[in-house]
C-alpha cells in the first residue's frame, strides 16, 4: 500500500526501505474537457540541486533536451507529447547510490510547453500526480495527488527527493509558478538564453 501524501508532507524513503537503490518517479495528468484549440504538451523535468538550492551547472537540469545526467543517476525516459491514456505520462529513473555527493536535492517539476502561445495553464489540468516506485519490486512506495489548487500557473514544483543524515526523503511540494519552464530555470539557477 503506497503512502498517500498531502501538500507539505515529508516521508522517509530509504530508512523504511533499506535496500532501496533504483526508483522510478512517475508523473501523470489529464487535460480537462475545456478545449483551448491546441494540444497540451506537459513536460516533466528534474533539477539536481546543491546546498544553495541551485543546479551546479546546466548539466544537472534533466529534461526532454538532456535526458541523462553524466553520472547515470537520473534518466528521463522520454517526452510524451499528448498525456493520453492511463498511468504515468512521463517517467524519470533515479539510482540513489549514484547521485553525486554535491547534489543534496532533486526537484521534480511539470511545465506546460508553449503555454503563452497556446493560452494554457494548470487550471485546465486535472488528476495530476507524482508517484515513486521501487524498481526492484515494482512496488509503489509514495503517491502525491496534487488536487485542483491551480489556476493561472504554467509550471509546478511537484515534489523533491532530499538527502537528510545519509538517508533519502521525499517532500510533497505542489508549488505553482507563472512563466513556465523559464521561470523554473531562473529559480534553480539555470541561465535560459
Amino acid at each position: 500500500m503506497p503512502i498517500n501524501l498531502s501538500k507539505g508532507q515529508k516521508v522517509d524513503l530509504t530508512k523504511k526501505n533499506p535496500g532501496l537503490k533504483n526508483i522510478m518517479v512517475g508523473l501523470g495528468w489529464d487535460v480537462n474537457a475545456f478545449d483551448s484549440g491546441a494540444d497540451f504538451d506537459l513536460d516533466a523535468a528534474a533539477f539536481m540541486l546543491g546546498s544553495n538550492g541551485k543546479c551546479p551547472t546546466e548539466k544537472e537540469f534533466i529534461f526532454y533536451g538532456n535526458l541523462e545526467h553524466a553520472s547515470g543517476a537520473v534518466k528521463h525516459m522520454g517526452d510524451n507529447l499528448t498525456g493520453e491514456g492511463e498511468g504515468d505520462d512521463e517517467q524519470i529513473e533515479v539510482t540513489l547510490p549514484d547521485i553525486p555527493s554535491n547534489v543534496e536535492r532533486i526537484a521534480f517539476t511539470v511545465t506546460i510547453y508553449d503555454s503563452d502561445v497556446r493560452r494554457q495553464n494548470f487550471g485546465q489540468v486535472s488528476n495530476s500526480f507524482i508517484r515513486i516506485v521501487d524498481m526492484a519490486t515494482d512496488t509503489e512506495l509514495i503517491r502525491y495527488d496534487l488536487g485542483e489548487d491551480f489556476s493561472i500557473e504554467t509550471a509546478v514544483v511537484v515534489g523533491e527527493l532530499y538527502r537528510h543524515n545519509g538517508e533519502w526523503k521525499f517532500n510533497a511540494i505542489g508549488s505553482g509558478f507563472q512563466g513556465g519552464l523559464a521561470a523554473l530555470c531562473g529559480h534553480y539557477g539555470i541561465d535560459v538564453a
